[in-house]
């Protein structure tokens, strides 16, 4: 049903370099790219996420209650998601585990403060 979910940055250059280390993780890439926003994910396959500054020219804030969810492979992925983003600038919101029967996340803030998790769902 979600086609993309873009979020927004105030410095494009740092966030680039933080979803370009997670996006290597997920087996994809940068698809679009222009001045305002960086769109990372693959034609035709799952949702993609954007990164882009706000086009009411204002400073970009983190939804309270907004969390963007990326499908990881098996645990291991998951983990590796989350030291990627880690390593790349992002910031701990609880550790890779189990969180209930089946399902396994770890949850991270990129540099703008978005929060985002890797999951997995057994």
């Amino acid at each position: 049903m979600i086609g993309y979910v873009t979020l927004g940055t105030n410095d494009r250059e740092r966030g680039a370099r933080f979803y370009d280390a997670i996006a290597k993780e997920m087996g994809v890439g940068r698809m679009m790219e222009e001045e305002q926003f960086i769109a990372w994910g693959a034609p035709g396959g799952g949702a993609g996420i954007g990164l882009t500054f706000p086009f009411d020219g204002q400073p970009a804030t983190v939804g309270n209650g907004v969390m963007v969810a990326l499908a990881a492979t098996d645990r291991d992925h998951v983990d590796r998601i989350y030291r990627a983003a880690l390593a790349a600038g992002g910031t701990d919101e609880g550790a890779p585990g189990e969180r209930s029967k089946g399902f396994y996340a770890a949850y991270f803030r990129d540099p703008d403060g978005n929060k985002l998790n890797a999951f997995v769902m057994e």
